[in-house]
C-alpha cells in the first residue's frame, strides 16, 4: 500500500534477544486467540483490547503489508467501488461483501495502466474457510493477502513484457491474480488463465478479471480451477509456452503435484518456460527443486534479476530501509527460478 497507510516501525529488538523475544510473542498471540472473547474472559486475562495482539503480530511477522512497494497502490473501502467503476459493474454490486477491501493499482508502465482488485480484508479467516481447505486438500494463503512475492512476479512481467506478447500464459497458485492480470493489461499475451486450487479464490479471481475486462485489449483472460494433484484437463495438455507462479513452493506435500502439474501443462518448445519467484524457506524450496529435477525437468535458480528488487533487498538486510522490521532474506526475497524442457532456452 501506499505509505501513508503503513504501521509506524516499531523499534527492532537487540539481536542477541530477537529470537527469544519472537518466540515468547508468538505463545502470547496464540494464547490470546485462544480465549473467550467475552468481556469478562478479557477482564480476568488482562485484555483490554486487540491492540496488543496486533501489535504483537507485527512486531515478529516477516509479512509486510506493502511488501516491496514496487507498484503504486492505495486501498479504499469495498463501498467506494460502484462510485469509482461507475456502471462497468453492471449491477454486480452485491458480489462484494464487508469483508472485502478493494484496491486500485497503478502499473509502471508506458501506458499507465490502472487495475483495479478486490480482497479479503487481511486477518479475515473463518472456520469455514479452514473446512473448505481440509475437504479440498489446499491451502488458505490465497486469501490471507497479496503476498510480497506476486508483486515482485508482476513487477518482473511488466519489465520483461516482451516474452509474453502473443503468447499462452498460465499462473498457477495465483492467489487474487495480480500478476496475471498485470500480463493480461500490459504484455499484449495472446491468452491468460489465471488459476488456483481454492474455489473461494478462484471466485476472487473471476470478480477481479470482470472488473478489469476493459483494460485487456484483445488479450483472452479467465479463470480456473486446478488443482496440481489431479489430472488436467486433455485440451490444456502441454498447451502454454510460459507459466508464472509466486510463493508456491513453501508446502512440501504439494511438491509432486506442482511439478507434474508444469511438465503436463508447459508446451514442448525449445522457448517455453516456467518463471517461479519463491523464498528458499529453510529447505523448501532446495527440496522443489530437486523434485523439478526428478521430473525430467530442467532448472536454474537466479539471485539478482532485477537491481531494483536486489537494492531494495540489500537495503532491507542492512537496516538501512526499517519500512520491513522482521525482514528475512531466507523468509522473504523471492529468489527466481525459471523451468523448462531443455537446459538451454
Amino acid at each position: 500500500m501506499d505509505s501513508s497507510s503503513r504501521p509506524p516501525s516499531p523499534s527492532p529488538a537487540p539481536s542477541g534477544s530477537r529470537g527469544a523475544s519472537n518466540a515468547t510473542q508468538r505463545w502470547s498471540i496464540l494464547r490470546r486467540a485462544l480465549l473467550a472473547r467475552s468481556s469478562s474472559a478479557r477482564a480476568q486475562e488482562g485484555i483490554s483490547s486487540d491492540h496488543q495482539i496486533k501489535d504483537d503480530t507485527y512486531n515478529i511477522s516477516r509479512k509486510a503489508s506493502c511488501g516491496f512497494n514496487l507498484i503504486e497502490c492505495h486501498s479504499l473501502p469495498i463501498s467506494q467501488l460502484a462510485k469509482s467503476l461507475g456502471n462497468s459493474l453492471n449491477g454486480n454490486e452485491n458480489d462484494f461483501g464487508q469483508k472485502d477491501v478493494y484496491v486500485c493499482y497503478k502499473l509502471p508502465c508506458r501506458d499507465s495502466s490502472k487495475l483495479d482488485l478486490v480482497y479479503r480484508k487481511e486477518d479475515s479467516l473463518e472456520l469455514n474457510d479452514i473446512e473448505a481447505s481440509n475437504k479440498y486438500n489446499i491451502d488458505t494463503t490465497g486469501l490471507v493477502c497479496c503476498w510480497p512475492s506476486e508483486e515482485v512476479l508482476a513487477y518482473y512481467c511488466i519489465n520483461h513484457s516482451d516474452m509474453f506478447r502473443s503468447k499462452k500464459v498460465l499462473e498457477l497458485g495465483s492467489g487474487y491474480g495480480l500478476a496475471g492480470l498485470v500480463v493480461a493489461a500490459s504484455t499484449n499475451a495472446d491468452e491468460v488463465v489465471i488459476s488456483d486450487g481454492n474455489p473461494q479464490v478462484a471466485g476472487y479471481i473471476q470478480k477481479n478479471i470482470t472488473l478489469n475486462a476493459k483494460t485487456f485489449g484483445e488479450t483472452k483472460v479467465k479463470s480456473m480451477i486446478l488443482h496440481w494433484d489431479k489430472e488436467q484437463a486433455s485440451e490444456i495438455l502441454n498447451t502454454f509456452d510460459i507459466i508464472v507462479a509466486s510463493d508456491c513452493t513453501f508446502f512440501k506435500q504439494f511438491h509432486e503435484g506442482l511439478a507434474r502439474t508444469v511438465k503436463s501443462l508447459l508446451k514442448h518448445s525449445t522457448t517455453s518456460q516456467a518463471i517461479f519467484l519463491s523464498p528458499k524457506r529453510g529447505d523448501s524450496l532446495d527440496k522443489f527443486l530437486g523434485v523439478i529435477k526428478e521430473n525430467g525437468l530442467c532448472c536454474e535458480l537466479i539471485e539478482n534479476y532485477d537491481p531494483t528488487v536486489w537494492n531494495l533487498h540489500k537495503k532491507y538486510v542492512a537496516g538501512e530501509d526499517r519500512t520491513w522490521p522482521n525482514y528475512d532474506k531466507e523468509h522473504c526475497y523471492p529468489l527466481l527460478v525459471r523451468i523448462s524442457y531443455f537446459s538451454e532456452i
